[in-house]
């Protein structure tokens, strides 16, 4: 996206009729956020002048500290194309600032902005490309969300198999409007399942759009009568949602840090300390890449989703699978996260690892390429192969072991997480459920 200005974005919003910005913001569980004002209050905005009580927000500060600053990116600012053309509306993304105009540690962009300058000074700028998933449910006679799918199509399916074809046709036409560079769109295996992948960017550009994404995609799925959902696992025996992260480090210069044409396996020393990073802290970082109760229930053998700590070049029953194309497309394709992750925190944590593994030259254990599915617990022992946490409250206690990962988010963000999270893990796990009762009412 072309930089902005704050005089370019001004002279934008009076050309294109804008009447309401969004000043948006997404809070430490990943829950976008927004502050409505009048086109009258922009100049205002983009001068970090407007305050907003983060004592409101979940995670954010004490109701003793609660005066924040928006600070708007104008390289964010678009204009909702579903919205009427008089009176128009657009959006701006924003970073949180404390009153003394140093950043708010609370801040996930912030974390982010910090991890990507500690690769900038080693050389390196990060490129991310997700492949996000969703699903598309009917909604009730309230409009209430049901887990009704809209059909029952599989993989690539198409009309009139696929009836929510129409609905993502919108999404991708949207989005494109939006600025997106749209690269596939298509049913995915499980029925009610989409996908839509867009152009890879820098890695916060990427956070910033698949925050927007998800935003755009629930918004058009409601025009359309549906609801649309990025949790993990909704129904229980098809596949859930992932949001596979392709990575890469390119040097100042532009050239990709991750290709080697001399290698046989044509990957650089840089791009295997990587892995070795991803692999040793994968443990830690799955809190961050996969934040929710709900997501363990689809990091589960059987369903295409990664449950084992490894990586290959073809087989992708491992967590880390690098892609066939070499050259400028050479990636590393993180498995595990899903959509529901903060996106901020979450490229932040695998880029630390990838970081570590680089700084302490810390070498990846041999490619596995056979089906780590079909392989019993002895068979994986052998290989070194570890599994990923099975539950959030594993997860959490994992981050909270490793002090590479969680100075990726600082003292603030860390308790505030760990003590959301556990709050979550503690109702799940008091919470009497509908399996408890099919299963033990009538047996005892």
């Amino acid at each position: 996206m072309d930089a902005f200005t704050k005089k370019e974005v001004l002279e934008k919003a009076r050309e294109m009729g804008v009447k309401f910005i969004r000043l948006q913001f997404t809070d430490i569980f990943g829950v976008l956020k927004n502050v409505a004002i009048t086109v009258e209050q922009l100049e205002k905005a983009l001068d970090g002048e407007l305050m907003f009580d983060g004592s409101s927000i979940h995670g954010f500060t004490r109701i003793e500290e609660s005066d924040m600053y928006l600070r708007p990116d104008p390289n964010t600012f678009v204009v909702f194309p579903w919205r009427p053309r008089e009176g128009a509306v657009a959006r701006l993304i924003c970073d949180i600032y404390n009153p003394n105009g140093t950043p708010f540690e609370g801040c996930p962009r912030y974390a982010l902005k910090k991890v990507l300058a500690e690769a900038k000074e080693m050389g390196y700028t990060m490129n991310v490309g997700p492949e996000c998933e969703f699903f598309l449910f009917h909604v009730d006679k309230e409009g209430r969300p049901t887990t009704q799918t809209h059909d029952q199509a599989g993989y690539f399916d198409m009309t009139p198999v696929d009836m929510g074809e129409n609905a993502r046709r919108f999404m991708v036409l949207t989005l494109e409007e939006m600025g997106f560079e749209i690269e596939a769109s298509h049913h995915e295996v499980a029925p009610g399942q989409h996908e839509i992948d867009f152009k890879y960017s820098d890695a916060l550009d990427v956070a910033d759009k698949i925050m927007t994404f998800k935003f755009v995609v629930r918004t058009i799925a409601q025009r359309h009568g549906l609801h649309a959902t990025f949790m993990p696992k909704p129904i229980f025996g098809i596949n859930g949602s992932g949001m596979h992260m392709n990575q890469s480090l390119f040097t100042l210069d532009g050239q990709n840090a991750f290709y080697d044409p001399d290698t046989p396996d044509q990957l650089s020393e840089t791009a295997k300390y990587y892995i070795g990073g991803l692999i040793k802290h994968a443990r830690a970082f799955a809190a961050l890449t996969n934040s929710s109760v709900n997501s363990y229930k689809r990091l589960v053998p059987g369903y295409e989703a990664p449950c084992y700590v490894a990586w290959s070049l073809a087989n992708r029953s491992s967590l880390i699978r690098i892609p066939a194309k070499r050259g400028m497309s050479t990636r590393v394709e993180l498995r595990n996260p899903d959509p529901a992750c903060n996106p901020y925190l979450a490229i932040a944590a695998a880029l630390k690892a990838g970081l570590d593994g680089i700084k302490n030259k810390i070498t990846p254990p041999a490619p596995t390429e056979s089906n780590i599915y079909h392989m019993d617990a002895a068979q994986r022992a052998a290989e070194g192969i570890v599994s990923l946490p099975a539950s959030l409250h594993e997860a959490v206690k994992e981050l909270q072991a490793n002090p590479v990962i969680s100075s990726v988010l600082g003292d603030h963000i860390l308790n505030r997480f760990v003590e959301g999270k556990m709050e979550e893990w503690d109702d799940f796990r008091t919470t009497v459920h509908e399996w408890e009762i099919k299963k033990y009412l009538t047996m005892y």
